[in-house]
């Protein structure tokens, strides 16, 4: 099958093309990313492969099914930025990668805890200048904090085991109990108690219309002062703005986020020779206590190719009419 792959890196590239020996597809990549601008590439495609950032809304639907599109794959496990229902009315089917390495997004969780806590980036850059002081680099211990883990699906369960094993009270909070959590020692509470214990907040749940800007001003403001919060899972579970207010104030201690709820267009990019044009996110760069990474929580050779692996089989079985247990278009 011809596929239009949108959106792609050397990285992208390289995974699809060793995962593809198998398959045989006929693959073409594209770097533009998927808009309404860009869906004329995919004519004569029947399939598309879009990424996290890529705009799928009902104008560019209509414009891939007018160009002979039958079905997006998406390289990813979100899909929040699909209009499924104009895909349902297109004929388009829609297909996913829900879990590649969910160690992979977990490792990252903690990379940004043990930077912002140890300084570690600030320590970086001042021995790059000959600077040697300690002054202002002071961290805690770990061992013995209490860790806040809201969602805990696999990315969630491997942050429990994580924390666990760097002596953390781990508390979670999601809507169902994962019992690989509990067995791992965490503590199920409800949302308010769990922000009102944690030294530090990480969030890994799905964004949808009950968790849009999940942490605002009125939950912030539940959060112990000084907490450390962590989101690698979607943008717009924080309301960016109050959670400045709250750095600004010193409510917030640290945050370290690998996602912004503005990224579209503006990660995956190289913006060194304009400088960051998004203002919100310019201000929270200025914050020496905010370590902000652009979307590669995933960016592991073994997430590249268990996504690699599981897209080209969602769409081997779709081309072939059978059932896939990854589509999400389907009633």
């Amino acid at each position: 099958m011809k596929i239009a792959f949108f959106g792609t890196r050397a990285y992208d590239r390289a995974a699809f093309d060793a995962a593809n020996a198998r398959f045989d597809q006929a693959i073409h990549f594209l770097e533009p990313r998927l808009t309404g601008q860009t869906a004329p590439l995919a004519d004569g495609f029947p399939a598309v492969c879009s990424f996290v950032n890529d705009r799928v809304d009902a104008d560019v639907v209509m414009r891939l099914a007018a160009g002979g599109t039958r079905l997006i794959a998406l390289r990813c496990a979100g899909f929040n930025h699909v209009d499924l229902a104009a895909c349902r009315d297109a004929g388009i089917a829609v297909v996913r990668v829900p879990a590649y390495s969910p160690h992979a997004v977990a490792e990252h969780a903690l990379a940004l805890m043990l930077a912002l806590n140890r300084k570690t980036h600030r320590a970086y850059n001042r021995v790059r200048e000959g600077n040697f002081s300690l002054d202002g680099l002071t961290g805690f211990d770990m061992h013995g904090r209490t860790a806040g883990v809201v969602g805990t699906g696999k990315i969630g369960a491997c942050v429990v085991r994580l924390l666990r094993g760097f002596g953390c009270r781990v508390l979670a909070f999601d809507v169902a109990q994962n019992p690989d959590c509990v067995s791992a020692g965490a503590e199920y509470l409800p949302l308010a108690d769990l922000l009102r214990q944690s030294d530090i907040v990480t969030l890994h749940c799905p964004l949808m219309p009950t968790t849009q800007h999940l942490i605002g001003a009125d939950s912030l403001a539940q959060m112990k002062r000084g907490v450390m919060l962590v989101n690698t899972s979607r943008g717009g579970l924080l309301d960016t703005r109050a959670v400045i207010a709250a750095l600004k104030s010193g409510q917030v201690g640290f945050l370290g986020i690998d996602v912004y709820e503005e990224e579209e267009g503006m990660f995956f990019e190289d913006q060194s020779a304009t400088g960051i044009r998004d203002d919100v996110l310019a201000r929270l760069t200025t914050f020496p206590n905010v370590l902000v990474t652009g979307h590669q929580a995933f960016l592991t050779t073994e997430a590249l190719a268990n996504i690699a692996e599981t897209t080209l089989t969602n769409i081997a079985s779709i081309e072939r009419n059978e059932p896939c247990a990854n589509r999400v278009d389907s009633a």
